[in-house]
C-alpha cells in the first residue's frame, strides 16, 4: 500500500513540475519570442498549444485517480469553454481582459485556431504526461 502512495505522490510531482515547466516556457515565449525572431505564428499560437498543455496538467493534478484520456477530456471542454467565454462581454470583464493577467487567463479575442492550438497542447501533454504507466 505504501508503496502505491508513493508512486502517486512521485506521479503527481512529475506533473507539477511539468506544470511548471509549461508554464516558465508559456512566460519566456510571450516575454521573449518575437525579441528571439521566432516567427508569429511560433509566438502566438504557441502559447495557446503551451496554454493547453498547462490546462491539462492542472486537471491532472486535481484528478490524479481519473484515466488520462478523461483527463484530457475535461480539460478539453476547459479550453473551450474559456475560449467560448470570449465572446461574452462586460465592461468589467473586458478591462480585466486589457490586463497582464487577464490576457494570460482569458486572452482577448475569440479564434476558432486558438481552440485548435489548445487540442493539440492538450494532446501533446495526454501523450508526454509523466504520470502515465
Amino acid at each position: 500500500m505504501r508503496e502505491i502512495i508513493e508512486i502517486r505522490s512521485r506521479r503527481q510531482r512529475l506533473r507539477l513540475a511539468a506544470l511548471l515547466l509549461v508554464i516558465v516556457l508559456g512566460l519566456a515565449l510571450r516575454r521573449f519570442g518575437y525579441g528571439a525572431d521566432l516567427p508569429f505564428v511560433v509566438v502566438k499560437y504557441g502559447g495557446s498549444v503551451l496554454w493547453g498543455a498547462m490546462v491539462y496538467l492542472l486537471v491532472a493534478m486535481f484528478f490524479a485517480r481519473s484515466r488520462r484520456v478523461v483527463i484530457a477530456g475535461i480539460a478539453l471542454f476547459i479550453a473551450i469553454s474559456v475560449e467560448l467565454f470570449r465572446l461574452y462581454h462586460t465592461p468589467w470583464l473586458d478591462a480585466f481582459r486589457l490586463t497582464m493577467a487577464g490576457a494570460l487567463l482569458l486572452g482577448r479575442i475569440f479564434s476558432l485556431w486558438n481552440m485548435l492550438a489548445y487540442a493539440i497542447g492538450i494532446a501533446a501533454a495526454f501523450a508526454f504526461d509523466p504520470a502515465r504507466r
